[in-house]
Formats: C-alpha cells, structure tokens, sequence
C-alpha cells in the first residue's frame, strides 16, 4: 500500500509540489530513488536532482528550463514513476535516470498566476514571466568559463560529474506543435515522434520557427548546429551562441531538446507548398512592424512610472530584448527586404508559414503581458495604458484562438507525450553508444513501438475549449 504511485495532477505542479512529490516518491522507494540538492537559486531556492536506479550509464533530463515551460516539471515526475516500475530502463540498460526538477526555479514561482489554471490563453499571457536572454540559465554566451548564473554552474557541474550518454532538455511551446532538435542524429526518433504524436493528438511542428535554418533531420526532428559567436539579435532568434545543450558533448553525451504544445495549432503540421508564400510573408511582416510599432509607444508611455516598481528591470529585460528583435525579423520575413540578406530564407511550406505567423504574435503577445504586469505592479495607471493592453492581449489571443484554431492539450496528455519521446531518445541513444563502445549489434532499427510503456489504442483528437 506504502508504495502505490502519487496520482498524477491534473495541472502543472508548482516548484514547492515538484520537490514534495519527488521527496515522497524517495520515501517510497528508498532503495532505488534518491534526492539532493545540486545548488541554489538566485533567491535561495533549493535545486534538486531526483536519481532513480544504480547502472553505470547515466541519463539526465533536465526540467524547467525557460520559466513559462512548466511541463517539463509534469513529464519527471511521470518518468520517474514510469521508471521505477520498469527495470527494464534501470538494471536492463545498465543505467541511473537523474532528474533535475526544475533548472529555474525563480522564474517558475513567477509564473503562479496562471500555472495552476484556469488555462486560457489571456491568463497564460497576462501572468507570463521569462527572463531576458542573458538571465536565461541554459544560454552560454560568454562559454561555461565565463558562466555566472548559480542555475547554470549547477547544471553545469552535474553535466562534468555525470557525463551522461543521453541529456533530455524539457521544453514547452505555447502555441504550435511539437518537435525534437539533436546535437547529433538519433536515426529512427522520427518515425516513433510520428507514431507517438499521432497516437496522442499532439500535431507536430514541421516547420519549426526555432529551428528554421538548422538541417531537418526527419519530420518534425532538427539538428542543432555547432555554437558560434554572435550578436545578442542573433543568439535570441537563432540560439547561436554557446549553451548547456552542447557542453557535455565532450564527453560524447547527445542532447534531445523535447518541445511539446500547450495549445496546439494543426497548420504547423502542414507540409504542403503553400498557395501564396510572399503574400502570407508580407502580412505577417506588416502585422510584426505594426504591433511593435504600438507596443513601443505603450512603453514610453509606461516607463516614467516604474520607479516604484521594486523589480522593473527584470520585467524591462525580455521586453527590451523582444522589442531589439521585432523589426529585424520583420525585414527578414518580407520578400521585399528579407530574402537577399544574409540569412535568406529556406524554402517555405505551409507549416513554415503557419510557425512563422505564430511566431509574430507570440513575440508582441509576450510583450504586452509584461508591459501589463509592470502597470499593475506600479499600483494605479497614469498613463492610462491598462484598457489599450487588455483590447490588445484580447485580440491577439482571439486571433491564435479563432484564426489559428489553437486549441488547449490537457497537462497529462502533454507530459505523457514528452515522457514517451524522452523514453524513445533513450533507447535509440543507448543501443548507439552500445554499438559505439563494441558492446554488441544495433537490435533494430528503432522504428517500430516496442518501447517500454507504448500502449495499443485510439488516437486522441486535441481537446476543444
């Protein structure tokens, strides 16, 4: 009786239930899980790695690490469950699963204002917290050396100390579908992403704004290119710089970044050319041009009053950084400025223009909810900018709403959806080093769906608000 399984929540867990789960998911199984602390936020929040297992091979899936991401923080948990009643992924692989809860835990707690529900899309971008890029704990623009942040030099260490064979990155996407980039190829992910996706109604994002002009590695699957050194413009809007995802690589660990949707969006599954590329790519444009234009009014208007705001400037951060890329990816997009520069595009389908759109909205939806925060934080609104937000916030989200047909995925069905891809990066990525290390033959060709935890049933549609 003392070991049946927490139920799983219905909703994202907060940073305080994600160590009272993992702690008495320990108390359980004191034998085969344990728990410690790796480190220490900016705020005095503990950073906690939950390890399941005793093999020599070590797998680390790192959760939380954009703050507004919270189902990374659901997918461990469940994982660590999973894991445990399976010792086929313990003792069969020869390996110990290492969790880390959550890598930000800070920006998470400032995400309470939505995390817990009701989940519609002007909660989620009214109470919206990200850090500006340079405050973000996975980025490292001046090399693990010049590595400042407590939340990276944690993760960082455990990188050095485990050299693990596999890192999971848990990552959410607001509005879209879900994908998988690699630091190196897992032949066979994206047959099992499209069984895995299909199975669970979860559309996957074919054209990935983030990965754009990175090499496709199958449907759906991205290949991280080696970091170089670049502007801040660049690092925000191609990750160009150096980061944790790349740091174990010395040590021969490939990296899975694992985005799966909250609202799911079906045309980022469209691979078909589309009927008018340039006219999508010049309203898309207009539309960013427009709405960067207008946000950059309301916070000149706003700014003069923040001075009793205790903590505007890490609100002003991810505005200003989002406010510095606007225009640029407007020029980029526009087939009359964008496609002989230096970066010109790829050619685009159907999902390309669907990310692409989506991806302009987010950028000026973010914008206005912090710009909301900051006005409601300063306690009364001279400038008058509160009503002019809300109309914004309520049109763009009608518009992911009822031009996009974004519709919300339930939290388990995300993390279900998460851990099966986590599981499947797993064993294609152990049976490689196996092969690598002379241990023995490949057993298959990690196509088909005999993973531990594949259920046979009906494909579930997204549900419908």
């Amino acid at each position: 009786m003392g070991r049946c399984a927490l139920p799983p929540l219905p909703r994202y867990p907060t940073v305080d239930e994600l160590g009272a789960r993992a702690a008495a998911l320990v108390a359980r199984h004191p034998r085969d899980a344990r728990l410690r602390r790796i480190g220490t936020s900016r705020a005095g929040t503990p950073m906690w790695l939950l390890s399941v297992g005793h093999g020599s091979r070590q797998a680390l899936v790192v959760a939380g690490p954009h703050a507004n991401e919270p189902v990374g923080g659901a997918t461990v948990l469940r994982l660590a469950e999973r894991v445990l009643a399976d010792t086929r992924l313990t003792e069969g692989a020869d390996a110990t699963w290492n969790l880390l809860l959550c890598l930000d835990p800070d920006g998470l707690r400032r995400n309470e204002g939505w995390l817990t529900g009701p989940y519609t899309l002007g909660q989620y971008f009214r109470n919206f917290f990200r850090p500006g890029f340079l405050e973000q704990p996975e980025w490292l623009p001046d090399g693990a050396a010049g590595a400042t942040l407590p939340e990276t030099r944690a993760l960082l260490d455990v990188q050095d100390e485990l050299r693990p064979f596999l890192q999971c990155s848990l990552h959410g996407v607001d509005i879209g579908g879900g994908f998988v980039e690699l630091t190196r190829d897992l032949p066979g992910l994206a047959p099992r992403l499209a069984h895995i996706a299909a199975r669970l109604g979860i559309p996957r994002e074919l054209g990935a704004y983030d990965a754009l002009y990175w090499p496709g590695l199958g449907p759906a699957v991205y290949r991280i290119p080696p970091p170089r050194r670049a502007g801040l413009a660049a690092a925000i809007t191609e990750a160009a710089v150096e980061s944790t995802w790349f740091h174990p690589h010395r040590h021969g660990t490939v990296t899975a970044v694992v985005e799966a949707p909250m609202w799911g969006v079906g045309a980022v599954s469209d691979g078909s050319p589309p009927a008018d590329r340039d006219a999508v790519l010049r309203a898309v444009s207009r539309a960013l041009r427009h709405d960067t234009g207008l946000l950059r009014h309301l916070l000149a208007r706003i700014r003069p009053h923040l001075a009793v705001v205790p903590d505007a400037a890490r609100l002003l951060a991810p505005v200003d950084d989002y406010l510095l890329v606007c225009p640029g990816l407007a020029d980029a997009w526009d087939p009359e400025t964008g496609d002989g520069a230096a970066h010109p595009l790829p050619p685009l389908s159907t999902a390309h223009l669907a990310a692409l759109r989506i991806s302009g909205r987010r950028l000026v939806l973010r914008t206005a909810g912090l710009l909301h925060q900051l006005v409601r934080a300063a306690g009364r609104d001279p400038a008058g900018a509160l009503p002019e937000l809300d109309r914004l916030i309520d049109e763009w989200c009608a518009d992911y709403r009822d031009g996009c047909g974004a519709r919300w995925i339930p939290v388990a069905r995300q993390a279900e959806y998460q851990t099966r891809v986590v599981l499947s990066a797993f064993e294609l990525a152990a049976r490689h080093t196996r092969v690598r290390s002379g241990s023995g033959p490949d057993p298959g060709s990690g196509s088909g769906s005999a993973e531990p935890g594949w259920e046979a049933g009906a494909a579930v549609p997204m549900q419908r608000d």
